[in-house]
């Protein structure tokens, strides 16, 4: 590696042929400490500390304590930052940009990428020290150059190998100022490789009445100059009744996109027929390279679009590009870094040795070495996709499913005819996470129940699915023991759609979702009321103590057989009328629901609460038609496989998807 300097006249980007930008070193697009830790670092971080107090804190000072700044006088990161691109590097101290954002993902770019070289280069103004560190796959830092800079305006250019990330590994850089205050005005990681494909895309947002959440993602699109040049159209696909196009102010943003932008408006379609509806057009108009679906309640950070576009634009074969997910009201917070789908189950999950709900705020880049390794993926998930139209082109659009499994059948759908899916660090957006609410019990079930099942007969590599049928059977047996008897129904619906093949899938693509809302009605469990007076008082001491035990595993089934016998048996006449028990939602679960005749339970996002009651006709029922269908689930899996494996290139091809819009198929 080599390091060279120039005055500030010269431009940022090197002239030689062939180096062209991957990553702009940024600030937030405003100055909010919440979120700064994934931009910046103060200080000199030191991994494996044990003092955990000590690790939260992003202090100032190079081997000094981050509580006592310098002078005694606490000095706020955040008042350090001067723009997008620009931060203050005070006398003597260091900052460092270590972080998810601002380090360059080095592994992946080698493994995925024809890139041959890295460069980094950092315009300044003062005197100061740039040092430039590099991470294995342990995620063990090296130095790696160590320049002085200044005094004055100096242009510093990094030259950087690849040849030691193949199995994981980033770099990064830290400031250190001399005796007067220093600033860095800008800086970027640069590439030198062949570009495989033009950087132009269309953007699909699919929303259904989330029209603040959609006005702020235009507004932040419409407002950075680089992302519009790389932008062909932004089509947003609104679904709902509260519309967009309605909202305050957002008809400046239209006049401000002009031909940019289109607003269509559809029947809700659920995210399949929305994102589907996006590609459509991206297709139709065959204007762009990529195509990027987004939801629509999400936070974007404009940059992470621009890396994942010119990522893609290098990659070895075409390839699927997505955003990891930060928890939107948790900012520091990755609740997801990599999806897998496992083979036995045919669930989805986090890849192995992946954690999820890794907060950076406490354990940043450096002291977390698992970020270090790089995380290969099946899929990613549809809060943010860059999907490039080869793919669409070749593989068709969404399966029409409406919701859930629509991401990751299709990540799946695409590896199988060759086009990865690589999840890339520094290209990350807040999304409303799934901690406080739980979709596995309302409507959304019969999704969770057909889409999985219905994946598994697409790509299961396994007889019958593995043990997917067996663990569907478990599902509708702790419903039950749960008294959730709603979340039953809906999966019940949810089997005997699938039995019918494939043609049921657009048949009741857009009914399905009033039909099982109008079914809430017929169960207690779905009754959620926010009053607290809203339900009879419990018997008995009726308080839920320390946390509840769950039986030992050797001991679960014969445990299980003998709480599915009690199930059988009439119930408390009392319990009817007063809970026997009031449980916080995070002890709702089966093993210890299936102790009461009722209970009051609270939801998961701690919004109401509803008056669980045992009934055991309704239980019986509902394990009797649950074990008929998996019955013959597992005897009709073949031919249902080999029905729906024919079925799929239709059911997914822009044809009979402008069918279900209602457009002319041939135009």
């Amino acid at each position: 590696m080599t390091a060279q300097h120039a005055s500030v006249a010269e431009p940022a980007r090197d002239a030689e042929v062939g180096w062209e930008l991957a990553a702009r070193v940024v600030l937030p697009l405003t100055v909010d400490e919440d979120v700064l830790p994934l931009y910046l670092e103060g200080g000199r971080r030191y991994p494996g500390v044990d003092d955990r107090f000590d690790r939260q804190v992003r202090g100032w000072g190079d081997n000094r304590n981050a509580q006592t700044p310098p002078e005694g006088e606490p000095r706020s990161l955040a008042g350090q930052v001067l723009g997008r691109t620009a931060v203050r590097v005070p006398a003597n101290e260091r900052i460092s940009f270590a972080t998810y954002f601002n380090a360059f993902p080095a592994s992946y770019w080698r493994h995925w990428t024809t890139i041959s070289a890295v460069r980094l280069v950092v315009q300044t103004e003062g005197e100061l020290t740039l040092i430039v560190y590099k991470s294995n796959a342990r995620g063990v830092a090296q130095q790696v150059q160590r320049t002085a800079i200044g005094p004055g305006a100096a242009t510093t250019q990094v030259d950087l190998d690849l040849g030691s990330f193949v199995d994981g590994g980033w770099y990064w850089f830290d400031l250190v100022g001399a005796g007067v205050d220093s600033r860095l005005t800008q800086a970027e990681w640069q590439v030198r490789g062949s570009r495989r494909r033009d950087p132009r895309l269309s953007i699909g947002i699919t929303t259904i009445n989330r029209v603040d959440f959609c006005r702020a993602t235009v507004a932040a699109i419409a407002a950075d100059s680089e992302l519009r040049a790389h932008l062909d159209t932004l089509y947003v696909v609104d679904q709902g009744t509260d519309h967009v196009d309605e909202a305050p102010g957002v008809d400046r943003l239209i006049d401000e996109l002009g031909p940019q932008m289109r607003i269509i408006r559809q029947a809700n379609l659920g995210g399949s027929g929305g994102f589907s509806r996006g590609m459509y057009e991206s297709l139709k108009a065959d204007r762009s390279t990529f195509h990027l679906v987004l939801d629509d309640d999400v936070r974007i950070e404009p940059e992470a679009i621009l890396r994942a576009v010119r990522f893609a634009a290098y990659t070895r074969v075409a390839t699927i590009v997505g955003a990891h997910m930060f928890d939107l009201h948790n900012p520091t917070t990755l609740h997801s870094f990599g999806e897998a789908i496992e083979t036995d189950r045919f669930w989805w999950g986090p890849v192995r040795g992946v954690k999820e709900e890794w907060n950076l705020a406490f354990d940043g880049l450096r002291e977390t070495p698992w970020l270090h390794r790089r995380t290969d993926v099946h899929f990613n998930g549809w809060w943010m996709c860059l999907i490039p139209l080869e793919v669409i082109r070749t593989i068709g659009l969404s399966l029409p499913v409406f919701i859930k499994w629509d991401d990751a059948e299709y990540g799946v759908r695409a590896r199988a005819a060759g086009f990865p899916t690589v999840s890339l660090p520094g290209a990350g957006v807040w999304h409303v996470s799934w901690n406080d609410k739980d979709d596995t019990i309302d409507w959304q079930a019969y999704y969770h129940q057909r889409n999985w099942l219905l994946a598994a007969l697409l790509h299961s590599p396994l007889p019958h699915g593995g043990t997917a049928l067996k663990e569907s059977f478990q599902w509708l047996a702790k419903n039950g023991f749960s008294m959730r008897y709603y979340a039953n129904a809906a999966r019940i619906l949810g089997l005997n759609d699938l039995l019918d093949g494939p043609d049921h899938l657009a048949a009741t693509l857009a009914g399905r979702l009033p039909i099982l809302r109008a079914m809430q009605g017929d169960y207690v469990d779905t009754r959620f009321s926010p009053d607290p007076d809203a339900f009879p008082a419990p018997t008995g001491l009726g308080l839920v103590g320390s946390a509840p035990t769950m039986p030992p595993r050797s001991k679960l089934l014969p445990w299980a057989a003998k709480t599915a016998i009690t199930h059988l048996r009439a119930t408390d006449p009392a319990a009817m009328q007063r809970p026997q028990a009031v449980i916080p939602y995070r002890y709702a679960v089966w093993w210890y629901l299936s102790q009461f005749d009722s209970a009051v339970v609270s939801k998961a996002d701690g919004t109401g609460a509803a008056f669980y009651q045992r009934d055991r006709q309704l239980f019986r029922s509902q394990l009797v038609e649950g074990a008929r269908l998996h019955t013959r689930l597992y005897r009709e899996w073949e031919s249902l496989a080999t029905a729906y494996r024919q079925a799929l290139p239709e059911l997914t091809s822009p044809r009979a998807w402008a069918r279900t819009f209602g457009l002319d198929s041939t135009s």
